[in-house]
């Protein structure tokens, strides 16, 4: 049996690439995303009531990942990247049917002419990401306090401290007007160690790369626990809702 879905909706988040997305949504405050529905599902009707819930669930597509590219077993980082487990024991991005699901914050409904916008809280997707589908969050079925969660039962600990190199402030200065939020995005997202989990160990003079917006931020790692930005730079193609 099959099943042919349409997205509903697109996001557009800072997030222009997998890398630099965190791993689950509310560890980076400030990237936040924007949830437009695509037609015919762009009618006020579609989301009448909508309004009196506080979260939601998204129901969304993997579209980076090469179709039909999955195993049975993953190595999660929150386990180093070296220990194995099944895939549907993870929240792994390459799965047998490349879905998601996120739990986000509602923050308000925008309602144009021809646009339905879902302005949202912190965000773990990549900007274009189609939704299959939007759900309301309900607290009395959903929320368990008391669950097991295996090897994520908290939030990751130990956030690396992230400094700004002075030329990288001066160049900061020059985006500021426009992403009033960016030192603080850029710092929450750093914190979190976007690198894959088996570099973690390791100081090189190695440059990271990452883009938000349409913004290319280079860091490196200073010390076990210290990040430095070292530049920032436009990038020619705009990625993003403004």
């Amino acid at each position: 049996m099959s099943l042919e879905l349409q997205p509903v909706a697109i996001i557009h988040t800072p997030y222009t690439e997998k890398f630099s997305v965190p791993r689950q949504p509310e560890l980076v405050k400030h990237g936040t995303g924007i949830l437009e529905l695509l037609p015919p599902y762009n009618v006020p009707e579609c989301v009448r009531g909508l309004e009196q819930f506080s979260h939601l669930w998204l129901i969304f597509q993997f579209d980076r990942i090469p179709s039909g590219k999955w195993s049975p077993t993953v190595r999660p980082p929150r386990l180093g990247g070296n220990q194995r487990i099944g895939v549907f024991a993870s929240r792994a991005t390459h799965r047998p049917n490349p879905l998601g699901l996120s739990k986000v914050r509602l923050d308000h409904i925008e309602i144009n002419k021809d646009k339905i916008l879902l302005h949202l809280g912190s965000v773990d997707l990549v900007n274009g990401t189609p939704i299959f589908d939007i759900k309301p969050y309900l607290t009395y079925a959903d929320s368990e306090p008391f669950a097991q969660s295996g090897f994520a039962q908290t939030k990751p600990e130990g956030l690396l401290e992230v400094n700004f190199t002075p030329e990288a402030q001066q160049q900061l200065s020059v985006f500021i007007e426009h992403y009033p939020t960016l030192p603080a995005l850029i710092t929450e997202v750093l914190q979190q160690d976007p690198r894959p989990a088996y570099q973690r160990t390791q100081i090189t003079d190695r440059i990271y790369g990452m883009t938000l917006w349409d913004i290319n931020i280079q860091w490196k790692m200073h010390s076990v626990q210290t990040i430095e930005v070292i530049s920032l730079a436009k990038v020619t193609k705009k990625n993003g809702l403004e």
